[in-house]
C-alpha cells in the first residue's frame, strides 16, 4: 500500500478549490487517542463556516450520532457504518432520523445479535463488548483495543470469522470489530443521505467531495472518492486495507485532519462562502 499512497501535498490546489464538502471518519481520523482535540473541532467549524458541507461518517452508535447532529458544526452524520443518517433541522428545531431498516427489523436483528455476542465473548479471550453498545440501534461492536489491552491479529480475525459464520457483515475499524445483518456500508448510506437530504447525485458529483479516513471499514469510501485522504496512521492497516486512499497526510489522527482542513481552506481563499456554490 505504501507505494500507492501519494502525499497530500501532491493533491492539486485547483481540485481542492472545487470541493463542496468533506466526509470524515471519526475515530482516529477526527480524534486522537480517543479524544476530539480543540484543533480538530475548530477545523470542522472553520470548514463549515467557509461554506463547505461537513458530514462525519462513522461506526459510532445512534446515541452518539444524535448528539453529533445536534451539537457539532456539521450538516448531517452517517452512523453505525451505514445503518442510518441523522441531520438537525435548524428551521424546524428537530432532529431528522432516517434508518435503513424499520424498528421491527432492527429489534429482530438485535435479538439475533445476542447469540453472536455471547459466542465471541466466550471464544475470544481478552475481548469485550464495546462500551458504547448500549446506545446502538443496528449493530454489534466488539472492542479489541479501546478499553481493553490490544488483541493480537489472530483474535481479531476470529471475531470477524464468528460474525461472518452467523451471516453478518463484519468490518474492522481502528478500535472495534462491527457486525450487522444486512449488506449496507458507509458508502451506501452516504449516497442515500446526499440524495434524500441535499438532492445531490453523488455518483455524478463524487469529485466535488473529499473523504478522510484511517481504517479498513473506510475502504469503500477510499475506493469511491477520487479525492480520498488517509490520515498517516492508515499505514498501520496496510495488510488489511483492500482499497487504500489516494493521498495521505504527514500527520496522524486529528492532526492529519487539521492538515487536510488547512489545505482546503487555503485553496478556498478567494472563494465566497455560501452553501449554493
Amino acid at each position: 500500500m505504501a507505494d500507492a499512497l501519494r502525499p497530500l501535498a501532491a493533491l492539486p490546489a485547483a481540485a481542492l478549490g472545487a470541493v463542496r464538502g468533506v466526509f470524515a471518519d471519526i475515530d482516529d481520523t477526527l480524534t486522537t487517542d480517543g479524544r476530539l482535540t480543540a484543533d480538530a473541532y475548530v477545523a470542522m467549524e472553520r470548514l463549515h463556516a467557509s461554506g463547505l458541507m461537513v458530514v462525519p461518517i462513522t461506526g459510532r452508535p445512534a446515541g452518539w450520532c444524535d448528539h453529533i447532529a445536534r451539537m457539532w458544526p456539521v450538516d448531517a452524520v452517517v452512523g453505525e457504518n451505514g445503518a442510518f443518517w441523522f441531520a438537525h433541522d435548524d428551521a424546524g428545531h428537530k432532529l431528522v432520523k432516517r434508518f435503513l431498516d424499520d424498528e421491527a427489523i432492527r429489534a429482530a436483528n438485535r435479538a439475533r445479535l445476542v447469540a453472536v455476542r455471547d459466542r465471541i465473548l466466550a471464544e475470544v479471550p481478552g475481548t469485550a463488548l464495546a462500551s458504547d453498545q448500549l446506545y446502538r440501534e443496528a449493530d454489534l461492536a466488539i472492542d479489541f483495543c479501546e478499553d481493553v489491552p490490544r488483541l493480537p491479529e489472530p483474535a481479531i480475525d476470529r471475531i470477524v470469522a464468528i460474525m461472518r459464520e452467523a451471516g453478518m457483515t463484519a468490518k474492522i475499524s481502528s478500535i472495534h470489530v462491527n457486525g450487522w445483518f444486512g449488506q449496507y456500508d458507509k458508502l451506501g448510506m452516504t449516497r442515500t443521505l446526499m440524495r434524500e437530504r441535499f438532492a445531490i447525485d453523488l455518483d455524478a458529483r463524487r469529485s466535488d467531495f473529499v473523504f478522510a479516513g484511517d481504517s479498513p471499514n473506510d475502504a469503500p469510501m477510499f475506493r469511491y472518492f477520487p479525492l480520498s485522504v488517509g490520515v498517516a496512521n492508515v499505514r498501520a492497516f496496510a495488510a488489511r486495507l483492500e482499497h487504500p486512499p489516494a493521498f495521505v497526510t504527514e500527520a496522524a489522527s486529528g492532526a492529519g485532519f487539521v492538515e487536510l482542513a488547512e489545505r482546503l481552506l487555503s485553496a478556498r481563499g478567494g472563494i465566497r462562502s455560501g452553501r449554493d456554490q
